[in-house]
């Protein structure tokens, strides 16, 4: 029900903002970018995919059997896919990875703490970003009144992504391996024995630290290449900027629409923010919203198929062909 209300809200911020700033000149832009440009835009994100699924595959460590980049590129790109595209909040693509991670042969312990570990950094590298977007605005004299509200909204980013990272060290992974481990001998189920060990393999992720140094870079370059990617979107959208704006743009636009996380998307949140960001640097509120419905129609063409390729891999996971012959066996008429 929340997803819902959130996702209406979100619908109706975004039908205002479009109304109000004015649809057909956005699209007007939109249309202006072209294929070429389009193309140029999508494939350009490939290259975050890489560095994101690289940082990701160097702090979940070395597991046996260790999946290759290649594969944990592609998982990147259907966890994208699915916390784009999806009413999950931002977070369901992480236990969508974590499963398809136990598919490759990873035991269930090892797999979510990578991945959680994986989300941490995430956390911690988005705040250094957003810090870096802040100095460049504050040294430009463009912060304003804007300044103390950016400082209190990293003040509190940054006490939720030190109060997650403390909790998985003081226990928050032994309460749900515990919790997971009794209800799973209760009811039944298969699997979920293979949680046991999940504290003591996080902390191992975070034991290492050249693994934790290389994750944080790694992941801090995905974050750099969304600046490029921003200043490519304004190019083909007839603004040029410098790569300093370009970073100013993405790290706070990318850090208010972190704010909308309960919304399906981020909808409306998303186009507001860079809209207000854009607007810092003078730039038309109509391409602010462009620049917003860019990146959504960027998440679209590829978070489709990664949705198509996640739900084709469940098909050949055991519990899926239990289900499929089950439903044959009840469709025969079969007790």
């Amino acid at each position: 029900m929340s997803a819902l209300l959130g996702g209406l809200a979100g619908t109706a911020l975004a039908v205002w903002l479009l109304h109000s700033y004015g649809a057909g000149r956005i699209f007007a832009l939109l249309v202006q970018v072209g294929p070429a440009g389009s193309v140029i835009f999508v494939a350009f994100h490939l290259i975050q995919i890489l560095f994101s699924a690289l940082a990701w595959r160097i702090i979940t460590g070395p597991t046996l059997p260790r999946p290759g980049l290649a594969a944990f590129c592609m998982l990147r790109w259907i966890r994208e896919g699915v916390n784009n595209l999806l009413p999950v909040a931002q977070i369901g693509g992480e236990f969508v990875a974590a499963r398809l991670l136990r598919q490759r042969g990873l035991k269930l312990a090892p797999a979510i703490a990578g991945t959680v570990a994986d989300l941490t950094m995430e956390m911690v590298t988005q705040i250094v970003f957003t810090l870096m977007g802040l100095g460049i605005l504050v040294r430009g004299g463009l912060a304003g009144n804007v300044q103390a509200m950016v400082i209190n909204g990293i003040a509190v980013a940054s006490l939720v992504a030190g109060g997650f990272l403390a909790a998985q060290w003081l226990g928050l992974a032994v309460a749900i391996e515990a919790g997971l481990l009794r209800l799973g001998r209760a009811l039944g189920w298969v699997g979920t024995d293979e949680v046991e060990g999940l504290h003591k393999a996080l902390l191992a992720c975070y034991r290492a630290p050249l693994r934790v140094l290389g994750a944080a870079l790694a992941q801090l370059v995905s974050w750099l290449l969304g600046s490029v990617e921003v200043c490519i979107a304004l190019h083909f959208l007839g603004h040029d900027v410098g790569l300093g704006a370009g970073l100013a743009i993405e790290s706070l636009g990318q850090a208010l629409k972190a704010v909308g996380f309960a919304i399906p998307g981020a909808l409306g949140v998303q186009e507001g923010g860079y809209l207000l960001v854009c607007g810092w640097f003078a730039l038309p509120p109509q391409t602010g919203i462009a620049l917003s419905l860019m990146k959504r129609l960027r998440e679209m063409v590829l978070g489709v198929p990664a949705i198509v390729a996640w739900r084709l891999s469940e098909r050949g996971t055991p519990g899926s062909r239990a289900r499929i012959q089950t439903s044959k066996a009840m469709g025969k008429g079969v007790p």
